[in-house]
């Protein structure tokens, strides 16, 4: 009897850990939803007058409480695709030096150490955005760029140091952990068997790397790259400090912007008017939105490149 008894108590403490993980499971899906409905209300007030004018209006007045994210939106996407131009390519070859070319030493402390840089708070990355970076860009990068490539908009105007620019470049160093840890997953989960048949077939070190690894790792590694986007896209307090802040629409990367995350992060604070404070959460709302966009694309991709692999 005590042993019957064991079982059943070891059985119901197996049922009774069981709902509760499932509980906890299913309440996280339910504080997305939570958040998104928090926002929608507390934004309702502006959805209500301003209607889809919002989303594609630059005008931002807080006296006379005329308010449009146009110029945000556009701070960020811009400030976002930097990041990716400048940050995917590195986070990949460096993903490919790991995974083919690198020592297993190498490989375990480079890793390590790339991995650090997500380690780094933020405002750090702010600083030395401040002290390091825009002085570089200012006295000598953006100078450069503009004797050599003024006659494209891109490279036009005055050079502030701080600016979309600059916000670019710091996005692109914090989302490379991101990418990196991605894609050597990818690369790690790709057959030796495609290696070996490519280098059987005579290819050079760098057509199996392209042929067996890039090609076939390729979706996985579109997926990696969208989530280092949805990581850029979020960022609030690196991206404050070094982008200039000043809501306006350029075609120049020298001249200040300012994102939907830096705005909500320099005004709510300060913001009095009922009107004032529901265009910040509007703000937030369509980040909200884009930023679960963005990563569900991402994980949608990555899911794929990992059916495609246990099918084969």
């Amino acid at each position: 009897m005590k042993i019957i008894r064991k079982r059943r108590d070891i059985h119901h403490g197996d049922r009774y850990f069981y709902f509760l993980l499932k509980g906890l499971a299913s309440g996280l899906p339910l504080l997305l939803f939570l958040i998104a409905a928090f926002l929608l209300k507390a934004s309702w007030p502006t959805i209500n007058e301003f209607g889809a004018a919002f989303l594609f209006t630059q005008d931002w007045d807080p006296v006379g409480e005329h308010f449009g994210v146009l110029a945000f939106a556009f701070g960020t996407i811009v400030s976002s695709l930097i990041a990716i131009a400048i940050g995917a390519p590195l986070s990949i070859f460096t993903a490919l030096f790991l995974t083919e070319l690198a020592s297993s030493r190498v490989a375990k402390v480079a890793g390590f150490l790339v991995e650090m840089l997500a380690a780094i708070p933020s405002v750090v990355y702010g600083l030395w955005g401040i002290f390091v970076l825009a002085p570089i860009l200012r006295i000598h990068v953006e100078p450069f760029l503009g004797k050599t490539l003024g006659f494209l908009p891109l490279f036009q105007g005055p050079p502030y140091g701080v600016g979309m620019l600059a916000a670019g470049i710091v996005l692109a160093i914090m989302i490379i952990p991101t990418i990196t840890s991605v894609s050597r997953e990818v690369f790690r989960s790709v057959p030796q068997s495609y290696r070996e048949a490519a280098m059987a077939l005579g290819a050079t070190r760098w057509e199996v790397m392209r042929i067996a690894v890039l090609k076939t790792g390729s979706t996985g590694i579109l997926g990696a790259v969208i989530l280092g986007l949805g990581r850029a896209l979020g960022e609030t307090m690196a991206v404050t400090m070094v982008i200039g802040n000043r809501a306006d629409i350029s075609a120049s990367l020298f001249s200040p912007a300012q994102t939907m995350s830096s705005v909500i992060a320099n005004e709510y604070a300060e913001a009095t008017s009922a009107t004032h404070v529901a265009a910040l959460l509007e703000i937030g709302l369509v980040l909200f939105l884009l930023t679960f966009i963005v990563n569900s694309l991402a994980r949608v991709f990555v899911w794929r490149a990992s059916l495609g692999r246990s099918a084969r």
